[in-house]
């Protein structure tokens, strides 16, 4: 009975975070464009980032996270006067002297492309959706950004690969025919990112558009797509000329009731490399983890995550999680080792 108790509340918890809820990142704030299509086109070259998560490793058929993102500036002009303009020799390149030459940047577009697949078990999402941003200075050092992105989610269930033990396969939710079963609906989200040299901050609400999710016609059945709400911001401290300490919270609310508070601190050398830690508290995730990153010459960086689990309701079962990114630089003509505006 305790196993089969253990199996039902699986298989609830995966249907209920497939069917409301973006998937959890551990780091966010390395790439703020995956939950906000604000930031889109924010820096001086194309921005790609690759990433997998590995959830919960200790259960079998345990969340597993990948996408593929990508990001450009359309008509941005930098205030530098060149490329190296900034490049003193033997001196840091992100030092005390940069930030207070930061300006903010001349109005200018974004655009870009997310494809997502979230896998759990006999359940799988995958999303892909194009984004747009506009940039407009609100100052010397200040600029806000507004974005949009529109696309598809599709969200899948192989009644096949359910393993029914002694329960009745004989589900009317889910229909009575083996197979896969599959729906489709828009993806549309929206965001607002307002930055300068010393902090950002922004709002998005990511699945505007809500609706009932069913495989089968009944009414009966079926739960809710509801709008997911982020929050985010964050500080930048340069400690020393070589060290930046930048704290960052971000909030994750989707109803009903679920809600997820995501606290983030992140110690960077120079533009060199950089380590962190963070904290979830959630009702269903909550967990703490630890990050480490590397930035290689000017053209790509990669980074590392372990998480521990705290008060998941499967937290006996679930193991750790592991999330491993991995960016490119594409048309760094000012060769800035790490980003200017997300730090």
């Amino acid at each position: 009975m305790k196993k089969c108790s253990l199996v039902i509340t699986g298989l609830c918890f995966s249907l209920l975070l497939f069917a409301q809820a973006k998937p959890s990142y551990t780091q966010y704030v390395l790439n703020n464009y995956i939950l906000n299509p604000g930031v889109t086109g924010i820096e001086n070259y194309t921005d790609i980032k690759l990433s997998v998560r590995n959830q919960w490793t200790g259960i079998n058929g345990a969340p597993v996270t990948g996408y593929v993102s990508i990001h450009t500036p359309i008509g941005k002009s930098d205030l530098r006067t060149s490329a190296t303009s900034f490049a003193v020799p033997g001196e840091n390149p992100r030092g005390k002297q940069y930030w207070e030459e930061y300006t903010a940047p001349l109005p200018h577009h974004g655009i870009g492309f997310v494809a997502m697949n979230d896998k759990a078990g006999y359940l799988n999402r995958w999303s892909a959706y194009a984004s747009y941003a506009y940039h407009k200075p609100l100052g010397i050092r200040t600029t806000l950004s507004a974005g949009i992105n529109v696309g598809v989610s599709s969200v899948s269930l192989d009644r096949s690969k359910i393993e029914w033990g002694n329960l009745d396969p004989n589900d009317p939710a889910i229909g009575y025919s083996n197979g896969e079963l599959k729906k489709i609906k828009p993806e549309i989200g929206a965001g607002l990112w307002l930055y300068t040299a010393r902090y950002f901050a922004g709002v998005s609400v990511l699945n505007i558009i809500p609706g009932k999710f069913k495989f089968v016609q009944n009414d009966k059945y079926g739960t809710y797509y509801s709008p997911n709400l982020f929050a985010t911001a964050g500080y930048r401290a340069q400690l020393t000329d070589e060290l930046t300490l930048m704290p960052s919270v971000m909030v994750q609310y989707w109803q009903p009731q679920l809600l997820g508070i995501h606290g983030n601190m992140k110690l960077q050398y120079e533009d060199k490399f950089w380590v962190g830690a963070s904290y979830r508290h959630g009702d269903l995730i909550a967990g703490y983890s630890a990050m480490a990153g590397l930035n290689i010459s000017n053209t790509f960086n990669l980074s590392y995550a372990y998480e521990v689990a705290t008060t998941s309701r499967l937290r006996t079962y679930t193991g750790n999680t592991h999330e491993l990114m991995l960016g490119f630089l594409i048309g760094n003509k000012y060769g800035d080792t790490c980003p200017r505006n997300i730090w």
